[in-house]
């Protein structure tokens, strides 16, 4: 019996240090030392640069989205407009993008027209005053901005000329993508005014590519051949595998694009929402995906690949502007509304024969429009205080935005269809752009199939 009373209390011993233990864990964490400024700094700059070059990689997942999505006799030319349009991205966010966007607080059209031009990193005591380089936050703002761009490439594809699309390109990335994100971004009266809120541009990014690309396919009009009365000619693709590889690449651009629009990894509090943020990413791109297919298995009695990876895009962009304050089970359902939405706007968009090549319009402005509205929901919490977005805020924002854009976007558009002229010839359409804007092929082997 002693030695039977003597196990239990050395058991009971054991439990009480063990709990304590963890109880001194627990405390070790919660009353750890802040990070110094010097390590602050260090991982703010790594999490812009790190995030930045995945959001640069997206650059390939749209390449090679739409490459798979166009026939064969227009992928080279696919290619050169993506490396191109990245290439004048980069050149024209130092130019004038980023002093428009970030030249301080106000309405930036007001700005002065000699502050527009190429950036400058400032001073060290700048940028340690930041809390972090001025360089990593340059390029990680220069990436978005060639992102808007890449969704309005695959939507106008198989019939646009290469040099007028690129002076779109130019307008776009050096001012209409830079004013309109001034606005909210750039402590511009949306911030200030409206309390409108786009954590990481389902509007300022996403709508905004969607809006350029749809005046763009109604100026230029669709594939010859695409409506034929009340039929649809379905154009199918040149590789579905090099389709799916492009949206997979997408997915993963988008931890770079939410994640690193936390803008700070130099504290618990930091890396902790960057992690949540990874999450949600993750899962309302997946319910995206499942919604997508269950939907176009019940509409078309099979499942269609193309409206499931749009259903991945779709979910992606809806979650893009709140990724943090969601629930997972909120997040869920975000993406899977997307999911319907780009399966139902296909469809849409057909009726009215706007013809948009790889989806991007539903998936990028549908679902940029409802991550935006959505953001009353799953940011409406005791700890957003009064700072809380309200529909009304969100809804300003949606159609001021979406005004600017577009009128100007069609505008510039209409100029260009109406002096250098936008659109190929039938004939060269038919022989397609590879041939005529390249003299080159994709793939020469199979020149058959065209």
């Amino acid at each position: 019996m002693k030695t039977h009373n003597k196990i239990i209390s050395l058991a009971v011993a054991a439990f009480v240090l063990m709990s304590g233990s963890a109880v001194l864990a627990q405390d070790a964490v919660v009353d750890v030392a802040p990070a110094s400024d010097t390590s602050a700094y260090v991982f703010n700059s790594l999490l812009f640069l790190i995030s930045g070059m995945v959001v640069m990689f997206m650059a390939a997942g749209f390449c090679m989205l739409e490459v798979g999505l166009v026939r064969s006799k227009n992928a080279a030319t696919i290619c050169l407009k993506n490396i191109a349009l990245y290439s004048i991205a980069g050149i024209m966010v130092w130019v004038t993008g980023y002093n428009i966007i970030y030249g301080g607080p106000g309405n930036h059209l007001l700005t002065p027209f000699t502050e527009w031009f190429f950036w400058t990193e400032g001073s060290l005591e700048e940028q340690v005053a930041a809390g972090y380089s001025a360089h990593s936050d340059w390029y990680f703002q220069m990436v978005f901005v060639a992102t808007a761009a890449s969704i309005v490439s695959g939507t106008l594809a198989e019939r646009i000329k290469l040099w007028p699309f690129l002076i779109f390109v130019i307008f776009l990335t050096g001012f209409i993508y830079p004013i309109q994100a001034s606005w909210e971004w750039g402590e511009g009266f949306l911030d200030a005014t409206f309390n409108f809120s786009d954590f990481a541009g389902s509007t300022l990014v996403h709508s905004t590519g969607g809006w350029a690309a749809l005046a763009g396919a109604i100026v230029l009009g669709p594939r010859t051949g695409k409506f034929l009365g009340n039929r649809i000619d379905p154009m199918p693709g040149s590789s579905l595998p090099l389709a799916t590889l492009g949206t997979f690449i997408l997915w993963l651009g988008w931890f770079g694009f939410n994640g690193g629009s936390q803008l700070a990894a130099g504290s618990i509090e930091d890396i902790n929402a960057v992690g949540k943020i990874f999450v949600n990413t993750n899962t309302a791109a997946a319910a995206g995906v499942v919604s997508a297919m269950l939907l176009s298995n019940i509409l078309y009695k099979k499942v269609d690949l193309t409206i499931a990876l749009n259903g991945a895009i779709g979910g992606l962009v809806s979650i893009t502007a709140e990724p943090l304050m969601p629930a997972i089970w909120q997040a869920l359902i975000i993406g899977s509304v997307g999911g319907v939405i780009v399966t139902l706007s296909i469809p849409l968009l057909y009726r009215f024969k706007i013809d948009d090549v790889v989806g991007a319009i539903p998936a990028h402005l549908f679902c940029g429009i409802w991550g935006t509205l959505v953001v009353v929901w799953s940011n409406n919490t005791a700890t957003a205080g009064d700072g809380a977005p309200t529909f009304l805020g969100q809804l300003v924002g949606v159609l001021l935005v979406g005004v600017f854009v577009f009128s100007i976007s069609f505008l510039i558009w209409f100029i260009l269809k109406n002096t250098v002229g936008i659109r190929v010839s039938p004939e060269e359409e038919l022989n397609g752009l590879d041939a005529v804007e390249l003299g080159q092929e994709a793939y020469p082997e199979f020149t058959a199939g065209r």
